[in-house]
């Protein structure tokens, strides 16, 4: 049986009689309540053929798990007038019984398995050698478009490291401004700090004019992206 188990699985059992005489059989599983058997009983005609289907109930499969289950072919010739299969059985002899016994195996599909059932299911391409109604496309139009939208991916990248480089720049002045300024309120409004005070406020402010610049331009070409 090939998994997933987790719906019905169906496998075909072909009993075929080779002898010159009707041959009636029987099939019988040590777990019926997990196995539906159809036909489980019958007659096969001489040089004939019974197709078996042996259906096997959703369970959770552990791969670790050993099989224990088995099924029985229990066979015998059948008598002259067949008119009671159950009696047919209650009286056969112990040695006019013929039995073949069957181990069950569950198996799951490999990943390369997975893989030629979906390539086998798709459906094989169709080469049409008529006229086409209409112009064939670019070959080099898609490649082009991939190749503008990786220059601009790229872009992008660029800019937002610039940007985090110009706030970098722009916190270490703030945190300069702050430092300066404290040394400012211990000296006089007249000295030479004081002075440098204002100087860095004043450059400052381009600074951070460029990290706002910076800023909208990444946010504009981060949506032009998305």
């Amino acid at each position: 049986f090939s998994g997933p188990f987790t719906d019905v699985v169906t496998t075909n059992l072909k009993l075929r009689n080779p002898s010159d005489r009707k041959v009636c059989f029987k099939v019988k599983t040590t777990a019926p309540r997990r196995y539906c058997v159809r036909p489980n009983s019958g007659v096969i005609d001489p040089g004939s053929s019974v197709i078996v289907s042996v259906m096997l109930q959703p369970f959770d499969y552990d791969p670790n798990e050993k099989s224990k289950h088995k099924f029985m072919v229990q066979t015998t010739y059948a008598p002259p007038n067949i008119s009671d299969m159950e009696a047919v059985w209650k009286e056969a002899k112990p040695d006019e019984l013929m039995d073949s016994k069957l181990r069950c195996v569950f198996e799951m599909p490999n990943e390369n398995d997975k893989l030629n059932d979906i390539d086998a299911s798709k459906p094989a391409p169709v080469l049409n050698t008529s006229k086409q109604d209409g112009p064939m496309p670019k070959p080099h139009s898609v490649s082009l478009n991939d190749t503008e939208t990786r220059k601009l991916v790229e872009e992008c990248k660029r800019l937002q490291a610039e940007i985090m480089k110009l706030t970098e720049e722009n916190r270490h002045l703030r945190d300069e401004g702050l430092r300066l300024r404290k040394v400012a309120h211990s000296d006089k409004s007249g000295s030479p700090t004081a002075l440098a005070l204002r100087d860095n406020g004043s450059n400052s402010l381009p600074s951070l004019l460029v990290v706002i610049a910076a800023i909208f331009i990444g946010f504009f070409l981060g949506k032009f992206i998305l």
